[in-house]
């Protein structure tokens, strides 16, 4: 029998070794693609066809089923405008899948590296993504790719991913001046071309204002705290774990929990604990809705860490925030090599309460004061504007750009 440890590869190098098959795959295919150009210009009787003859014209790329919200509103805004774009998600039951436009053909891609191994060796003029890390780990730029462009799926830091998390993207398309601003100070750092940069807005939170605007009013409920924490070393269920549950619960009010998604993978021994040790009951619940735009309707009060969905909580729907304090580890991510400040905490703590381990036995009385001390609105409206340029105008302004570039692109191939 095999020692087991000795099959064992690290994902550093198991990262590498995708990546150097890929590249003798691409390698091949590109000599396999010019081959068939000189069949095509011999049997056309010398007329060029030129290699882009099975190209798609716009690619959009979901790691996940979660940020078909994200992409919907920019693809509704492209399909109306008649532009053919091929969706390619990771997720199999991704709603997408379902999707009843003319115009954009969703399909499953598979999981992890299989899904990455399609686009490793994509041929397309445009792709679209909120996922960081192209070509730093499995995701490799497609030399039949002519540009990258990413979207972020939050109101929150460029510099927020994991290290170089968006370096090696053509185009960003951004919401806020300091996010602007830290993307030119990454780049100078690290001696990287000028991306393009256009401002857009957050095409997906003026989806949901707009549906704020035309759902029901709600019914008189009773007081309901939403607990939505990011995933990670820095996020509350790792700092605080049952603690910040159990004071929750004694609080007496409806309690809703929200986990990151990430976690039932990343933590998922602690979210079995947590979820064994508090089941759902008539006062807490457990949600895990792909769409969150009804938790977060229902709920008064949010408390998070520094989650993107704390941001929407308090701009979309005006509501309070509860903040705790998990003290930031920056030492993974971009904001790490940066000297400015790290927008997204410094307009938390302006916008709510900080909540620490100390205070966990008062926390009732902090929950109240919260939801009826008016003086935090002043706050959440300049943040607000702070984060979230062209309100109501992100879709449109994201297909002005994505169909500026494309025809950019496809003019100077054609010169």
């Amino acid at each position: 029998m095999q020692n087991p440890i000795l099959l064992y590869i690290d994902p550093g190098t198991g990262s590498m070794l995708f990546g150097i098959l890929i590249g003798i795959i691409g390698a091949l295919t590109y000599l396999i693609r010019t081959w068939m150009v000189k069949v095509r210009f011999v049997l056309t009787g010398g007329k060029s066809t030129g290699m882009n003859i099975d190209k798609l014209p716009i690619v959009i790329f979901s790691d996940d089923k979660r940020y078909w919200p994200v992409f919907e509103p920019v693809c509704r805004e492209l399909d109306k405008r008649g532009a053919d774009v091929v969706y390619m998600t990771a997720s199999a039951d991704d709603p997408a899948l379902d999707n009843s436009y003319e115009h954009i053909r969703a399909e499953f891609i598979g999981e992890n590296n299989k899904a990455f191994a399609k686009l490793n060796l994509l041929n397309a003029y445009i792709v679209l993504s909120t996922t960081p890390g192209l070509d730093v780990y499995q995701w490799k730029r497609s030399k039949y790719v002519d540009c990258y462009i990413h979207m972020l799926h939050g109101p929150n830091e460029i510099a927020g991913y994991r290290m170089f998390g968006i370096d090696y993207y053509d185009m960003l398309l951004l919401s806020g001046e300091y996010q602007e601003r830290d993307a030119r100070n990454l780049e100078k750092l690290r001696d990287l071309p000028a991306k393009e940069i256009v401002m857009i807005g957050i095409p997906y939170m003026d989806e949901m204002v707009r549906r704020l605007k035309e759902a029901p009013a709600l019914p008189v409920h009773e007081r309901t705290v939403l607990l939505a924490p990011t995933w990670g070393p820095s996020s509350i269920l790792s700092k605080f774990g049952d603690r910040i549950i159990q004071s929750l619960v004694d609080t007496g009010y409806r309690i809703i929990i929200r986990p990151h998604p990430q976690s039932f993978t990343a933590e998922a021994k602690l979210m079995e604990e947590l979820m064994t040790k508090y089941p759902d009951s008539d006062r807490l619940s457990w949600n895990r809705d792909t769409d969150n735009f009804e938790v977060l309707r229902q709920s008064d009060i949010l408390i998070s860490d520094f989650s993107g969905v704390t941001l929407e909580f308090a701009f979309v729907y005006d509501k309070p925030i509860m903040i705790a304090d998990t003290e930031y580890d920056s030492s993974p991510y971009d904001t790490w090599w940066l000297d400015t400040p790290f927008w997204t905490l410094d307009a938390l703590s302006r916008m709510g309460m900080t909540l620490t381990e100390e205070s966990l036995p008062k926390l009732k009385d902090m929950i109240d004061e919260a939801i009826d001390d008016p003086k935090y609105k002043a706050e959440r409206d300049k943040a607000r504007s702070e984060t979230w340029v062209f309100p109501g105008e992100g879709a449109y302004r994201a297909a002005d750009a994505i169909m500026a570039k494309y025809k950019e692109l496809t003019e100077t191939e054609a010169v």
